[in-house]
């Protein structure tokens, strides 16, 4: 009788037929309906700027890794998406040097420098649009309206003058504002496909967007205006979803979800900026080693001793 030899490997034992290249193709797909509603809205300069951000992030990461001598990883499209969400957070009249800047920050600054993708502990689109807005204000929110009038984000309009903008208008995106966060519906179709396809967890944006309806009613303000304006949408859906820079367990996603809401509604509310998703998600990317420390579940087999 043979014996059969029993082989032991090294984790992981759990395999997944996913590959980064098939997710980032499935995060593009489900930003397409929100490109498209940009070149709508704000005509084919939208497309160009995109297109120029998605570019100058591929370089980037092609001539980063080239000089660190490390494999060129530009088919796995990370460089792909991160381009795309930079030039949702810019305005339709942003001068176009300023996209060159903030691809090559987000890429070499923002993800290249801490070891590529797995290990940027900051989503690298909203890292770059911190600085871009701390370095260029006035460019950075210069609004139009899809008409070509100037005018304020529904947010800066509510803020600023008590100015509500129409629930229609917010929802499908005739309004002025980034590129990629004006249209609720093409948001809400992009990332009802990602759940879909399994690749973000709906705690997060459950999480985020409930707590920001919650505290809009709890402060007396109108849940329905706070969720479809801004960019809470697409910060709750692609850019707080971000498989890196968010906890790996199940509770600490729903504590990021709500933690980046209530900084969201504090910041809307008693800052000087009107808007807060930004800044709010940041802010928990740096949280989130912590939160993952406090929130991972007991080992198996492994017993909690109590203090006699």
């Amino acid at each position: 009788m043979q014996l059969e030899k029993l082989i032991v490997s090294s984790s992981p034992h759990i395999r997944s037929g996913e590959t980064v290249q098939r997710i980032m193709f499935d995060v593009v797909i489900a930003l397409i309906p929100a490109l498209i509603a940009s070149i709508i809205f704000f005509g084919l300069r939208a497309l160009l700027i995109v297109i120029l951000t998605v570019v100058v992030c591929i370089a980037a990461e092609a001539i980063c890794q080239k000089v660190l001598n490390k494999p060129i990883t530009i088919s796995d499209g990370s460089a792909i998406v991160t381009g795309i969400l930079l030039a949702f957070n810019f305005p339709p009249t942003v001068p176009l040097y300023i996209p060159i800047v903030g691809g090559v920050l987000a890429i070499v600054v923002a993800k290249q420098i801490f070891g590529g993708l797995g290990h940027n502990p900051f989503n690298p689109a909203l890292a770059a649009r911190a600085f871009l807005v701390a370095s260029w204000p006035a460019q950075m929110t210069n609004w139009i309206n899809p008409d070509g009038s100037s005018a304020a984000t529904p947010l800066g309009l509510m803020k600023l003058e008590g100015i509500a903008t129409p629930y229609w208008d917010l929802f499908i995106g005739n309004i002025g504002g980034c590129l990629g966060e004006t249209s609720a519906l093409a948001l809400l179709i992009g990332g009802a496909y990602l759940l879909y396809r399994g690749h973000i967890d709906w705690r997060i944006p459950v999480g985020y967007l409930g707590t920001v309806a919650v505290l809009s009613l709890i402060f007396s303000q109108d849940p329905l205006f706070y969720l479809l304006s801004g960019g809470l949408m697409l910060g709750a859906l692609f850019m707080a979803t971000d498989m890196v820079t968010t906890p790996i367990t199940k509770r600490g996603r729903l504590v990021f979800g709500i933690g980046c809401g209530i900084i969201t509604v504090l910041i809307r509310l008693f800052g000087g900026y009107p808007e807060g998703v930004s800044y709010s998600i940041l802010l928990m990317n740096a949280l989130t080693p912590l939160i993952d420390r406090y929130t991972k579940p007991r080992t198996f087999g492994k017993k909690v001793i109590k203090n006699a």
